[in-house]
C-alpha cells in the first residue's frame, strides 16, 4: 500500500494532469487508502470529474467528495429560470415519467421527489440535469417502488452476475432485505466493482444498492 503522503501527491498530480478541470482550488487528503477531496469548483460536472479522476489513481480504496460548487457571478441563474430549464429538460426525455416526479429549486439546487419503477428512470432524470446551466447541485429524493419479492431479486442478481465475464461472481456476495441490495466480497478492479453494482441496479425491484465490495 502506498504511504498516505505518496497517495495524496499522486492524486494531486492526476488532477493537475486532467485538462477538463481547473484543480487549483481542490484540496486532497489521504488516509489508509481513503482520499478526501475539498475545496471548490465552478460546476457540478467538474466536481464529478474530480471524483472520477481521484478514483482512477492506483491505491485509492474510496473517495470522500467534500468539494463545493461555486458558480461565477456572471453564470448565476435565477431559481425561476432554472426551474423552467429543468422541467423542459425532463419533459423532453421519454425515459422520465414526469407525471410521477416533482422538482423544487432553491439557491441553484434542484431537488427531485417522487417515485419510479426502475433505476434507469431515476438515472435518466439525474443525468438530464447534470450539465444544466446555472445548476449548483441536485438532491435526489426519488424512490423506486416496484412490487417484486426479495427472493426473486436475489436470484436474478446472482444469475445476472454469473452471466457476466467481467465479474468473478463467486467472489461477490449478495444480500437482499426488502428492496435494498447489499454487495460484499472482493474484486480486482474499480471497474469490476462498478459492473457488479450496475448489474444489481438492472434488476427490477431494487430501490437501493449498498456496494461494500473491496478492491484488492
Amino acid at each position: 500500500m502506498r504511504p498516505d503522503h505518496k497517495l495524496q501527491e499522486a492524486v494531486l498530480q492526476q488532477l493537475d494532469f486532467e485538462p477538463s478541470i481547473d484543480a487549483s482550488h481542490i484540496g486532497v487528503a489521504a488516509r489508509d487508502g481513503v482520499v478526501t477531496l475539498t475545496g471548490r469548483v465552478g460546476s457540478r460536472a467538474d466536481r464529478a470529474t474530480a471524483e472520477r479522476v481521484a478514483c482512477s489513481v492506483k491505491g485509492v480504496k474510496a473517495v470522500v467528495d467534500g468539494i463545493t460548487v461555486e458558480l461565477p457571478g456572471e453564470r448565476r441563474t435565477s431559481d425561476e429560470l432554472l426551474a423552467e430549464r429543468a422541467y423542459a429538460r425532463l419533459a423532453s426525455n421519454v425515459s422520465v415519467p414526469l407525471e410521477r416526479i416533482k422538482l423544487a429549486v432553491r439557491d441553484g439546487v434542484v431537488t427531485l421527489r417522487g417515485d419510479v419503477d426502475w433505476q434507469y428512470q431515476r438515472q435518466a432524470a439525474l443525468q438530464d440535469l447534470h450539465h444544466l446551466p446555472g445548476l449548483r447541485d441536485v438532491q435526489d429524493e426519488i424512490v423506486i417502488r416496484p412490487p417484486v419479492a426479495a427472493v426473486a431479486v436475489h436470484d436474478k442478481i446472482r444469475d445476472a452476475l454469473a452471466r457476466i465475464t467481467l465479474v468473478e461472481a463467486d467472489n461477490v456476495r449478495v444480500e437482499v432485505k426488502g428492496s435494498v441490495v447489499t454487495l460484499s466480497g472482493q474484486v480486482s478492479s474499480w471497474h469490476e466493482k462498478g459492473v457488479a453494482e450496475s448489474t444489481a441496479w438492472s434488476v427490477p425491484g431494487v430501490s437501493r444498492v449498498d456496494n461494500h465490495i473491496a478492491v484488492v
